[in-house]
């Protein structure tokens, strides 16, 4: 079963998990998210482990800082962000279940967000794809990031 819960140090030793080349030109380890909101300190940012029976499977940020404001206008917004998931996980579903408790999680958690916000690489096709499966949509609005451009998606809450 996949739940996700608030980051804790302990989590870190099973999500220190390296990813190859192609994975980590769309997304940064664990480790790399961790100490760029260190280096923030804003206290807008939130760390979330994504949980498979119980082991922590996966990794992502719920950033309520300023980048948001790229991808839209609603104050009240969260930008997800650094997703990944364990490489000796992966495609077991456990990526896309996650996206779709992403609405609860932040619901619980922050209730007066009302959107989720995102960027997506063009060539990161299966990203593409469990983000619209798990309600996401894409209005025709790109940006180009740091591997190129990406697709700025979006889901009401």
């Amino acid at each position: 079963m996949v739940r996700l819960a608030f980051f804790k140090e302990s989590d870190f030793t099973e999500l220190n998990y390296a990813l190859d080349e192609n994975q980590r030109q769309y997304t940064s380890t664990v480790e790399k998210a961790l100490d760029r909101i260190k280096e923030r300190n804003d206290g807008k940012a939130f760390t979330v482990t994504i949980f498979e029976d119980e082991r922590p499977a996966g990794f992502f940020v719920l950033d309520f800082g300023e980048d948001k404001l790229d991808l839209t206008d609603n104050e009240k917004s969260v930008l997800l962000r650094s997703l990944s998931i364990n490489p000796s996980l992966q495609g077991k579903g456990i990526g896309k279940t996650a996206m779709y408790k992403v609405d609860g999680f932040v619901k619980e958690n922050f209730p007066y967000c009302s959107e989720i916000v995102l960027a997506v690489n063009q060539k990161n096709v299966s990203a593409y794809h469990i983000y619209l499966k798990a309600g996401y949509l894409y209005d025709g609005k790109t940006r180009i990031g740091r591997s190129g451009p990406q697709y700025l998606m979006y889901k009401k809450i």
